[in-house]
């Protein structure tokens, strides 16, 4: 049989048949268990050999074993300190001391052997001093890239600008399945129970659980994956961290297992032993079907709105405004007003808003938007409260809000903007990135191939394809759009316009989860937020109105009685 020694799965190896097994056989001796066995039976043929998978499987103890090892696929686009070399001399076994400790949780020796898991020296911020402590080693094929220390006290650390990815990551290389977890002790606990292909979270789960760069680190490690069981713990930054896994990775192939009684899988594996907790990982249900909901999917929603009645909307942050408007997630916002009135301006501190007190990511496919360093330098001042100068260029605050603004903000950019190309982009925004929000600025400059030559019809179809993408992926969609006529008063001013000025007509009032009007007052030097439409009336007020002054210096609108800047030029006078 022919083998090749080059890839697997999309993999490069490292190195080829780490267990130096009878190449191109199909069953054989497994090196794991055999070893332990008595004398006459060392040489039985309990294993199988997937060479095309790279993966071996033991019938005999029940587990799986990689047969090669492997680089990484991509290297990530930032730079990363590595352990040195001291930290990769110093995974060694832990004392028995420790050993016994993790005894008591149910853990192994050779378990701590398996997951290179040592102990050392450790200088601890939280104590401040250097503390004897448990050593998580997060290994890429053969290299050290992390190390996570627990002290006595739990209290934890990683190593310094490492780069964060899953714990245990190579495991999971040539299965179609893997498990993921919240800790590493976790990971430990089901390595006892049987599942090697167990990886966690470096850094624990959080109620905001938007910004998971080791998945973007990691995500090639998943494009091979036909299920995904996610086991979280199970309070509420567990399911928060369950939630948006799910989200990132797609619905279609997360499966979710429980722990009934136990917080985490350590705790289920010490109350009800390593059988038990292999059943509970393989008894795990898929997340349920798109577009077919039962009672029982719903019944904690239901009975939490029997309780609390409806859930309030996210806010912006902006005075007045947010007593007159809120969303939820997973719609599309409608906003329009006349050329020059503020729309993109307004939009960009929404997103900014929304950023500041949620932690929501945003992607701007803004054609209009251009070039795209002045785009980012507005929203850079939004963030700044200002205007920075060449003295603050390299400085402290620059570079704090260039790393923020960098990791929060993405601009789609491309030649020729299509709804399917930006909707693609956005997906897989959602997945690297962890967006919350994208923004298509304006519409009529992101146009669907093939649609539709009824205006209608058309503007139905586009606006169904936003709805899909937002509900999939549970993101706030802003749509930019100008309105077709404008009309002056008898007093020559410009009507504001509704909805139905918008090319389309009424397609855009009846699709649109909202409208926002942005609409500017000439003789006051004011611009007026109008909500023209929120599909629950719990979110907001249709006909309510708030007005802002424009602050040139940080580019932000200032509720109007609370700074007097008249004579001062707007955003698109400069």
């Amino acid at each position: 049989m022919q083998v090749e020694h080059t890839e697997v799965n999309g993999f490069q190896i490292d190195e080829f048949n780490v267990h130096k097994l009878e190449e191109g056989k199909k069953q054989g001796v497994c090196p794991l268990c055999s070893s332990d066995r008595k004398a006459k039976n060392q040489k039985a043929q309990c294993a199988s050999y997937d060479w095309q998978r790279g993966l071996g499987t033991c019938h005999n103890c029940n587990t799986s074993f990689q047969l090669n090892t492997y680089k990484r696929k991509g290297e990530s686009e930032k730079v990363y300190i590595r352990p040195d070399l001291e930290a990769l001399k110093s995974i060694k076994p832990p004392s028995s001391k420790v050993v016994d400790w993790f005894q008591g949780r149910g853990i192994s020796e050779q378990t701590l052997k398996d997951l290179n898991v040592s102990e050392g020296p450790e200088w601890m911020p939280q104590t401040q001093k250097s503390e004897n402590v448990i050593k998580f080693n997060y290994m890429i094929g053969d290299q050290l890239v992390n190390v996570k220390y627990r002290d006595g006290r739990k209290n934890f650390k990683l190593y310094k600008g490492a780069e964060k990815v899953f714990y245990n990551i190579n495991s999971i290389v040539g299965f179609d399945y893997c498990v993921i977890v919240e800790g590493e002790m976790d990971v430990l606990a089901l390595h006892e129970a049987g599942i090697s292909n167990a990886i966690s979270v470096p850094n624990g789960a959080t109620l905001n659980s938007n910004n998971l760069d080791y998945l973007d680190n990691c995500i090639d490690y998943f494009e091979d994956k036909e299920k995904i069981i996610i086991a979280t713990d199970s309070d509420e930054a567990g399911q928060a961290l369950q939630a948006e896994l799910i989200r990132r990775l797609g619905s279609e192939i997360c499966y979710i297992a429980t722990f009934e009684d136990c917080k985490d899988a350590n705790e289920y594996l010490l109350k009800h032993g390593k059988e038990k907790l292999s059943e509970r990982i393989s008894g795990s249900k898929p997340v349920p079907m798109e577009n077919v909901t039962t009672f029982r999917d719903i019944e904690g929603e239901i009975t939490d709105f029997v309780h609390n009645g409806f859930k309030p909307g996210f806010q912006v942050g902006l005075e007045h405004f947010d007593s007159i408007f809120s969303t939820y997630t997973g719609q599309f916002i409608t906003v329009t007003g006349i050329p020059s009135s503020g729309k993109s301006d307004f939009v960009d501190q929404m997103v900014v808003g929304y950023n500041n007190n949620y932690g929501w990511k945003t992607a701007f496919a803004s054609p209009e938007n251009q070039p795209t360093y002045l785009h980012a330098h507005k929203l850079m001042r939004k963030i700044w409260k200002g205007m920075p100068t060449k003295e603050d260029i390299g400085g402290d605050k620059w570079n704090q809000i260039a790393d923020h603004c960098n990791s929060n903000f993405f601009h789609i950019d491309m030649e020729r903007y299509t709804l399917d190309s930006v909707l693609r982009k956005g997906a897989e925004l959602v997945k690297r990135k962890g967006i919350k929000c994208l923004v298509i600025d304006p519409f009529n400059k992101v146009r669907d191939l093939g649609g539709s030559e009824d205006v209608n019809r058309y503007t139905m179809e586009y606006l169904a394809k936003i709805e899909v993408f937002a509900k999939k992926y549970d993101v706030l969609v802003f749509i930019v759009a100008h309105p077709t006529k404008m009309y002056k008063t008898q007093e020559g001013k410009i009507e504001e316009p509704t909805m139905y000025n918008i090319k389309g007509g009424g397609e855009w009032y009846d699709a649109s989860y909202h409208g926002i009007l942005v609409h500017r007052d000439y003789d006051k030097q004011t611009v007026k937020a109008k909500v023209l439409k929120v599909k629950f009336q719990n979110l907001g007020e249709n006909g309510a109105e708030s007005n802002f002054k424009w602050q040139p210096e940080s580019g932000c609108f200032i509720p109007h009685q609370e700074i007097d800047i008249s004579g001062g030029k707007m955003p698109w006078e400069n």
